[in-house]
């Protein structure tokens, strides 16, 4: 009753702050800029904060945290790649870029920038198609994450826990747009940084210390059974403490799909990348880095070492590695160790910490996928600029939080890493060549930026749906158009990620396309650039 108690507790003073914080964001909230771009005056505390929150959620936590589990502190590499392109090469390089030529274009989305950029309507209301389809599976998997929490450890039924978190979150987005979203990320930031740092000191303490624990993980593989240990070698699995075996379809998963999907797609965030734009110089990026990737740092960090290190604690107290405990489902790793190796006060606290993580990413992705259907679709369709795609974009909000919900019931388990995995694959190669074009090369053309995008999509989807064994299994149209579970069944192209066939190509595609084309004219240029680096 003393643990329900506290609970209690700090439940209703979460939810008064972020009621709070909410309604301050509404009171403030007046124009188009206000609810997409918070009037370009973020404070760059506050901006960094609610980048790294966006960027860092229950998919990051509980998904590639449970990821870890399987494949080791190899997932570390992640980490890396998180602060040097998603911190550093992202404010540095892409974000003062982006946030004066957006504001140069009077730009309030991502798709209307680059749609400004290379004065095309058809890229805006096609990227905001990509991103108000593609990213309901990334809002599902993250509500899926914090419920998985719920179920796991506080006996939350979840399919409860799914629709209440769903119907908190749409509230303060729908009214507050991006303030409510940036204010309460900055708030529900603060939160997931003392929570993630005490469960790193608690998991040294309670398994003896850092060398000591990381020594046992390594140890680890000496002593599971040795049935176990050849079906594992056979995939490529060394270790908890080492990399798989290279080109081996566990190496392939490890780098090309959780590293190398998520640490390159990062930059072709949507979410993300209209936060430059919300800040009014590049003062504000330079101060914001250091907050931001301290703040990545600690949040992966945390995840992937908690996560493999669960192994050590299930073995070392029942004789079973994390996989077995959680009966195959990765998705209860992080769960089930908070369960079984804390106290119960704190399994509530860190609850607070996995709302906070899932809240701030889900808020983001709702208002893009709603500013994506009310600016970016329909005002571009028909024409209609004014009030109106403020109150489509609020009624955009409400059916992607539905539809994540609906897709929350039925995706399978297994699904949070992956999920999340395949939305950054799918986004970096519609995105990342025309955005990255667009910010550094004067030569690139509207027909190149518009052939990349449409190659980019169409390349990565049809590997998911033909070839990517995780997703082409799942949806089974291959198996019954040939019999097969994929066209190509030899390795290793079925464990080769997305983004590594179709970035490259949508990059070929726009410079062989910009080079054959006709130029922008020297006065767009001009304006586009203005003041730009």
């Amino acid at each position: 009753m003393n643990d329900l108690f506290i609970l209690s507790i700090v439940v209703v003073i979460y939810l008064a702050l972020t009621g709070y914080v909410g309604y301050v964001a509404w009171r403030r909230t007046k124009t188009a800029d206000d609810y997409m771009v918070a009037g370009r005056e973020t404070h760059p505390f506050i901006m960094a904060l609610s980048y790294g929150a966006t960027f860092i959620s229950t998919a990051a936590i509980v998904g590639f945290g449970g990821t870890a589990g399987i494949y080791g502190m190899g997932l570390l590499w992640l980490t890396f790649l998180n602060i040097l392109v998603g911190i550093f090469i992202a404010f540095v390089f892409f974000g003062k870029r982006t946030r004066k030529m957006g504001h140069n274009l009077g730009a309030l989305t991502f798709p209307e920038f680059l749609s400004k950029r290379f004065d095309s309507r058809f890229i805006q209301y096609f990227s905001g198609i990509v991103i108000f389809l593609g990213m309901t599976l990334y809002a599902s998997v993250v509500l899926i994450g914090m419920a998985r929490f719920a179920e796991t450890t506080l006996s939350i039924n979840y399919n409860i826990a799914l629709i209440a978190l769903a119907v908190i979150v749409a509230l303060y987005v729908i009214f507050g747009g991006i303030r409510g979203v940036m204010y309460t990320d900055a708030l529900q930031g603060s939160i997931m940084f003392v929570g993630m740092f005490i469960l790193l000191l608690a998991t040294y303490w309670i398994l003896g210390g850092v060398g000591e624990a990381n020594q046992a993980l390594t140890n680890l593989v000496n002593s599971v059974p040795a049935e176990a240990t050849a079906k594992a070698a056979a995939t490529g699995f060394t270790g908890w403490t080492s990399m798989p075996s290279l080109g081996s379809p566990f190496w392939w998963t490890l780098v090309s799909t959780l590293v190398l999907g998520v640490g390159i797609g990062v930059l072709s965030q949507p979410q993300l990348a209209v936060r430059f734009m919300t800040v009014k110089s590049n003062r504000e990026l330079n101060r914001a880095v250091l907050v931001g990737g301290v703040f990545i740092l600690l949040m992966t960090g945390t995840a992937f070492i908690v996560g493999a290190l669960s192994n050590v604690y299930f073995f070392d107290t029942i004789g079973k590695l994390s996989m077995q405990v959680v009966g195959g489902n990765a998705d209860k790793i992080i769960p089930a160790f908070i369960t079984a190796a804390m106290p119960l006060w704190f399994a509530y606290l860190f609850m607070i910490t996995l709302l906070s993580a899932a809240m701030s990413t889900l808020s983001a992705q709702i208002h893009t996928q709603g500013t994506a259907l009310g600016r970016d679709i329909y005002e571009t369709l028909t024409k209609k600029t004014g009030g109106a795609s403020v109150y489509i974009a609020r009624l955009g909000i409400a059916i992607a939080m539905i539809t994540a919900v609906i897709m929350g019931f039925i995706l399978p388990p297994n699904i949070i890493a992956v999920g999340t995995s395949m939305w950054f694959s799918i986004t970096a190669a519609a995105f990342l060549s025309m955005y990255a074009f667009a910010l550094f090369w004067k030569g690139c053309t509207k027909a190149g930026a518009i052939s990349g995008l449409v190659i980019g999509t169409l390349m990565s989807l049809f590997w998911l749906v033909f070839e990517y064994a995780k997703s082409a299994e799942a949806l089974g149209i291959v198996k019954a158009l040939t019999g097969n579970a994929m066209l190509i069944s030899s390795a290793p192209w079925p464990t080769v990620d997305p983004i590594v066939i179709s970035l490259p190509v949508a990059f070929v595609v726009t410079v062989v396309v910009s080079l054959l084309t006709k130029k922008p004219s020297k006065e767009h240029l001009e304006t586009c650039f203005q003041g730009v680096g």
